[in-house]
């Protein structure tokens, strides 16, 4: 009886250190590649200022699209998951943030330091 419960509670042990991990990280609740890329952008703005490479209104400007990324992504998590639509969906807004953030601070424009 006793090995009978033991060799049960290992097995659960061992389907919870397998299973549950590899379940988590097929959720379509994680959302870490977009908030990794969230932050990265975030930081190339801030750089982007501080080193003039973005005038104030540009930098404002790209600060607010991030935010309103960040507002969408909290919108679509509120339901319990995000689907796999709605996270293709925010990785091509990324996508263009990324390259309007890039276009941004390699334009003409400057900021007087």
């Amino acid at each position: 009886m006793k090995k009978n419960l033991f060799a049960m509670l290992m097995s659960l042990a061992l389907l919870g250190v397998f299973v549950l991990p590899a379940s988590a990280a097929a959720s379509p609740q994680n959302t870490s590649g977009i908030d990794r890329r969230e932050m990265r952008q975030q930081r190339r703005i801030r750089r982007g200022y501080r080193r003039g490479g973005l005038t104030r209104s540009e930098a404002m400007r790209l600060e607010r699209r991030e935010h309103r990324l960040r507002r969408a992504e909290m919108r679509d998590r509120r339901d319990g998951r995000v689907t796999r639509r709605e996270r293709r969906h925010l990785n091509r807004r990324l996508n263009r943030l990324n390259r309007d953030i890039r276009r941004e601070r390699h334009d003409s424009e400057r900021r007087s330091q």
